[in-house]
């Protein structure tokens, strides 16, 4: 059964077919929901609104993108919605776990790799965390679709709801905004010159 079956049997009311949708889709969701917001326990609550609002909404569904499409922009909104509410409850304090990371590298082990370069890299991650938790909701939703999920700026747009342009230069505003962090951390260099 194709996932537009799928939805189309769920916009019905079958929950079987909804929990199949569900399936297929909440890893992926969760991902940027933790990526978005960094705790696992916010992360997990999260995805559980995105899906909900997914079945409120499903009679509003129009079909004009793809159904993983418009989950990604139920749940980027929850993310961002949370993110807001978050700082202006108490100044945006979230924590970051790099555990994911982790897990994948003992999955697939490369000899290559030195202990310092790796500790190297872990900084480096946690730095870019810390980086990103300074930024904007905006800023970092962007960033997190384009450079950690790999997302085409088209499907960023599809998602957002926004033009490519608008896309592309939120994009370069969040990627300054982070360079300017990680500058201000000591944990990038400045493009200038050494002369």
């Amino acid at each position: 059964m194709t996932e537009q079956e799928w939805v189309e049997r769920a916009r019905k009311g079958d929950e079987t077919a909804f929990e199949a949708l569900v399936t297929a889709h909440e890893k992926r969701i969760y991902n940027l929901c933790r990526r978005l917001v960094g705790n696992p326990e916010d992360a997990a609550e999260l995805t559980q609104e995105a899906f909900l609002n997914a079945w409120r909404g499903l009679a509003r569904f129009q079909g004009e993108s793809a159904f993983g499409t418009w989950l990604y922009r139920l749940a980027s909104n929850a993310c961002i919605d949370f993110l807001r509410k978050e700082k202006r409850r108490q100044g945006l304090s979230m924590t970051v776990s790099l555990e994911d990371e982790e897990e994948r590298q003992v999955e697939l082990p490369d000899e290559r790799y030195t202990p310092e370069g790796e500790l190297e890299r872990t900084e480096a991650r946690r730095a870019v965390a810390e980086g990103l938790e300074r930024l904007t909701p905006e800023h970092r939703q962007v960033l997190v679709m384009r450079e950690i999920n790999g997302l085409s700026y088209a499907e960023i747009c599809a998602v957002l709801g926004l033009e490519e342009g608008t896309v592309k230069s939120r994009i370069a505003r969040a990627r300054n905004a982070l360079r300017k962090v990680l500058t201000e951390q000591g944990n990038f260099f400045s493009e200038r010159s050494s002369r």
